[in-house]
């Protein structure tokens, strides 16, 4: 039995994260405290200001425990981290976890190259966003490499210069190939400089400029280079056009603003980089009616700047951050900028203006998607809590991992695990596994140890801090009572116990219910529960399909072709990359054999004999 009185009066004054947990272990509540044993104290004294919602939280605290950390602002990301890790109910929690692409030239190599990544360092290279419409980002990298030949590859020059001949984008126009010393460093950085002033949105400079040279070609009779040049000059039009941004007067900084109705809120970030309005976003976040206005932004504000890549020079609220927390916000947006972040709440002016706007489109986003978000909902939280409620457990299974193992006749067994976590697929925690200890087709011992090798990997990661390491709160597993029976041999194997349900089907192969204790749970075919569960049975099969044909395929070349002679790995993985697949290989001229750089005369004229000499014994 917890005793609140003994372990308040052990809490110490020192900053940390305290937990709160529910009587089923649930964390309920993560707060941060600069001194943590007057924060906690809080909570448990006896007071009229309580507003309901914190009353009744408190009613359901059984045991609490704390993490002492070596200041405020460490205190401030761990909370931040195991907020997102566990989604207490009693937090106000941003639903969104959106990553934006950036436009990413490599300047700090001799030769650059210009594309898109998620990923933003704080290295020597030029960075272009966040940029919220994706499409609009590929489009721009599209042009620009379309009107600048800058290389796409990515070989280490000057390192590799002159090991192969330049490619078919050299020849079609569309890189200057460094590679080849075809172009000096001084002259293709000119034609990247051109590229970064595009991007820049300096378009008059650059269009007066090429325009100079497109009459100084026309001048010359050069009509052919004219001609080009006032087709980049159209391109770079274009690009003005799809960018469809607004002069603001305001540097660089983010417009933050929302709207609430009930529990939740929308809010509205507009990204102004170079003085223009570059791109906006939105973002739910639940909002319980006892967190003030001020509570949401900062709320909100901890949680999204501590996950996002870039800070701006400047946050432009619509409310001010709560007193006691801004300075340590203030500090660790300033760490992770590398200088100062200015925090301004504007009562005119340009930047109330701005403000005024992203409210506006807060309210309106928030009135136009507000049936959108119900239907979500529905089939994502309201799912998950009809399949609670059929099971009879208590808590709602937020993180759901669920695993199929594929094989033909017992060739190349593979397993699959899926993830869905708040009922959404989460892609990037799928992981496959290649059964390596079981001959032959024995689902049963290949379930066991897919389920043994994946709780293991959480052990190890967890030891390594890794976001992997989190386990799930139920495992589907695609099968009846033999798989649940290796699923649970498996964790008792290793120590851990999950609830294990099977997935069942009826006689035409479709989802049936669920298995759980011996039991089968039907649930009615229309409710969004039992649609849930069939999404996840059709996802688990689809990606053990998936990856069993993908190695089989990869079987299947690998006994081909490694049957010709001088064909080793490195040249069949350049056969496939070339032709594609087997068909193409097999109906190749010796010419076209010899267009991959590597193929020598003699593998040429062996891979055409291996497959003409098949077709001949085929039709003999």
């Amino acid at each position: 039995m917890f005793d609140f009185s003994e372990e308040l009066k052990k809490l110490p004054d020192k900053p940390g994260v305290y937990i709160m947990h529910s009587d089923t272990d649930e964390i309920i509540y993560v707060g941060k405290a600069i001194n943590l044993k007057n924060r906690v104290r809080q909570y448990f004294q006896n007071s009229k200001n309580k507003s309901p919602k914190v009353a009744a939280m408190v009613s359901h605290i059984a045991y609490f425990e704390y993490i002492v950390t070596a200041s405020e602002m460490e205190a401030l990301l761990l909370e931040c981290n195991l907020i997102k890790e566990h989604r207490p109910k009693y937090n106000v929690m941003l639903k969104d976890d959106k990553t934006y692409p950036y436009i990413k030239v490599t300047i700090a190599e001799e030769y650059p190259r210009i594309f898109i990544t998620r990923k933003y360092v704080k290295d020597k290279n030029r960075y272009f966003g966040p940029i919220t419409d994706v499409t609009a980002a590929r489009e721009t990298v599209d042009i620009i490499h379309k009107l600048f030949p800058i290389r796409k590859c990515r070989k280490s020059l000057p390192k590799e210069i002159g090991r192969e001949r330049p490619c078919l984008n050299h020849h079609i126009g569309q890189c200057l190939a460094p590679c080849d010393s075809l172009v000096s460093a001084e002259e293709y950085r000119k034609v990247v400089d051109e590229a970064i002033a595009v991007l820049e949105g300096k378009y008059d400079y650059i269009i007066k400029y090429l325009e100079g040279i497109m009459y100084a070609a026309s001048d010359e009779l050069d009509f052919e280079k004219a001609a080009a040049t006032r087709d980049k000059i159209n391109g770079i039009k274009k690009i003005m056009e799809k960018q469809r941004i607004s002069n603001t007067g305001i540097g660089d900084s983010d417009v933050i603003a929302f709207s609430r109705a009930m529990d939740e809120a929308l809010v509205q970030v507009f990204f102004i980089r170079g003085g223009k309005l570059s791109g906006r976003e939105h973002f739910l976040i639940n909002a319980p009616d006892y967190i003030d206005r001020s509570g949401i932004m900062t709320e909100f504000v901890k949680q999204f700047y501590s996950g996002t890549a870039y800070i701006p020079k400047e946050l432009i609220l619509e409310e001010p951050l709560l007193e006691e927390e801004e300075p340590v916000i203030e500090e660790l947006l300033e760490n992770m900028r590398g200088s100062k972040v200015i925090i301004t709440v504007p009562q005119k002016g340009e930047k109330h203006k701005m403000v005024q706007l992203a409210a506006q489109n807060a309210a309106i986003t928030f009135e136009r998607i507000g049936e959108r978000i119900k239907k979500e909902q529905r089939e994502t939280i309201g799912a998950l809590e009809e399949i609670k409620n059929a099971l009879g457990i208590e808590r709602i299974p937020y993180r759901i991992e669920s695993y199929d193992i594929s094989n033909t006749q017992g060739f190349e067994s593979v397993g699959s695990m899926v993830v869905f976590e708040n009922g959404r697929a989460k892609n990037s925690d799928y992981r496959k596994f290649k059964i390596k200890t079981v001959i032959g087709a024995n689902d049963f011992a290949s379930m066991e140890e897919v389920i043994t090798r994946r709780l293991m990997h959480s052990m190890k990661e967890e030891k390594l801090g890794s976001s992997f390491a989190r386990l799930p709160d139920m495992i589907f597993v695609d099968g009846g009572k033999t798989q649940i029976t290796a699923a649970q041999n498996a964790m008792q194997n290793v120590g851990i116990y999950i609830p294990v349900c099977g997935m069942v089907k009826d006689d035409r192969h479709r989802t049936r219910g669920l298995l759980y204790n011996g039991e089968e749970i039907e649930l009615p075919t229309n409710s969004e529960g039992f649609k849930l569960i069939t999404r996840i049975q059709d996802e688990v099969h689809r990606f053990a399909i998936e990856y069993h044909r993908k190695l089989r395929n990869e079987k299947q070349v690998h006994s081909i072709l490694d049957d010709i002679e001088g064909i080793g790995p490195k040249r069949r993985r350049m056969l496939m990359q070339h032709f594609g697949d087997i068909e193409k290989i097999r109906n190749a001229e010796v010419d076209e054999l010899l267009e991959i750089p590597e193929m020598t005369i003699k593998a040429a004229e062996n891979v055409y004999a291996f497959f003409h000499m098949q077709n001949n014994d085929k039709e003999s």
